[in-house]
């Protein structure tokens, strides 16, 4: 039975940074990803005055509660969201000038919503070419509070982002959410605030953070949720196959376990333990109809095990997927497509429609590196599948390929 050591997630470590760096104290933090999108967001601390210590398996970071030790800084966000939603709020608690560019690729993704609620809390903030896009400049002299709106449709960072820098404020934040994406998501931010010291409470729509600041603490960092999806999903198609990935069970913060749940109904052989998740393939595959507003992170992997399913596919209100690191759900039908494989799109779903076999082909892989790795599971089943930029993976899981190639030989063969 092949056990998979999935890296940290991505998700954890970019929030875990920033509360240590908010944080009073030095914390440190145990297993954390290392990977382009979180050295970029390490790098970036740094670049403001913060002391990040990196070892093979603990970052130890010196908060500070008051902001950047530098009064200027110049920091590139490369292509990590987070890095870029994140960092540009923490320095919002601070005081000095600080601006922050990213990659052509995270240029094009959204902020408007998150800078516009900053803005409605009298942070002085300034896009320098599109508005609602990188780059900015911060002119921060400390947050008062109050209350402020925040449309989180798009992605549930926004939400996150302003959360974090509640502590930090004077008076504390009241946010009221007209829309939210990806909820699970905000969860494990809540745990993760809680587990450093502070309590959000709720109100309906409206999330009521108190000041006060964070406590340092160390933190383990749990697998990436999202990652083990692949490894899962490679179960799922190879009839007999087994793959159990320790340190993501019942307890999990992740809300992106909830794909196996998905695969259990399409005929998947799932164990939920403890501190372990096993999913087994049983030889079926039934086609479905799924709401994967909350897990959209995992539709491309679902996407891309569908031509093996015996019915139709739907997978439906995944809308801000066309918004991530490239449309995702254009990038899917596309490649799909280039298979053979009969498509369907809408604004906000796709539907898959197996027939005959996938037939091998170059996928173009966007930048993507969930693409990527979605599409070397339909390579279990189809041959000669390759990618254009294989090495976008370096993302969030360096070595993916490795790995991959690992499991192929123990379940395929």
């Amino acid at each position: 039975m092949p056990r998979v050591d999935i890296p940290g997630s991505k998700s954890l470590t970019a929030r875990a940074l920033f509360l240590a760096a908010a944080a009073d104290g030095v914390t440190t933090l145990r297993r954390p990803l290392r990977s382009d999108d979180t050295e970029g967001f390490a790098e970036g601390l740094v670049r403001l005055g913060y002391r990040v210590g990196r070892t093979p398996d603990a970052w130890q970071v010196d908060g500070r509660p008051q902001g950047p030790a530098v009064r200027e800084a110049d920091v590139y966000c490369r292509d990590g969201a987070t890095t870029a939603r994140f960092l540009p709020t923490l320095v919002a608690a601070g005081h000095g000038t600080y601006r922050f560019d990213a990659s052509p690729q995270m240029r094009r993704r959204p902020l408007l919503p998150l800078t516009r609620a900053l803005r409605d809390l009298g942070v002085d903030l300034r896009h320098e070419e599109a508005e609602g896009h990188h780059p900015l400049t911060v002119e921060a002299a400390g947050v008062e509070g109050g209350d402020v709106v925040l449309d989180a449709g798009q992605s549930s960072q926004y939400l996150t982002a302003l959360l974090l820098l509640g502590p930090l404020t004077r008076t504390g934040l009241r946010i009221t959410v007209t829309d939210l994406v990806s909820a699970p998501y905000v969860e494990i931010t809540l745990a993760m605030m809680r587990a450093f010291g502070v309590e959000v409470g709720r109100e309906g729509d409206t999330y009521v953070v108190p000041p006060g600041g964070y406590r340092a603490t160390t933190y383990a960092i749990e697998p990436d949720a999202s990652t083990a999806s692949y490894f899962f999903a490679a179960a799922a198609v190879t009839p007999g196959a087994e793959v159990t990935v320790p340190g993501l069970g019942e307890g999990a913060l992740q809300g992106d376990l909830g794909f196996v749940d998905v695969l259990r109904r399409m005929g998947a052989q799932v164990t939920v333990g403890a501190d372990r998740t096993t999913v087994r393939g049983t030889g079926e595959l039934r086609g479905l109809t799924v709401n994967m507003r909350d897990v959209s992170d995992t539709m491309p992997t679902l996407a891309a095990i569908a031509p093996y399913a015996s019915g139709p596919v739907r997978i439906e209100d995944v809308a801000n997927t066309r918004v991530k690191e490239c449309d995702r759900l254009e990038a899917c039908a596309s490649n799909l497509r280039r298979l053979g494989v009969d498509v369907a799109t809408g604004p906000d779903w796709i539907e898959i429609r197996p027939g005959a076999a996938p037939e091998g082909a170059e996928i173009t892989t966007y930048g993507d590196h969930r693409v990527v790795m979605s599409f070397a599971v339909t390579g279990l089943r189809t041959p000669g599948i390759s990618f254009d930029d294989p090495g976008c993976v370096r993302k969030t899981f360096p070595g993916f390929h490795e790995a991959f190639a690992e499991l192929r030989k123990d379940i395929v063969g």
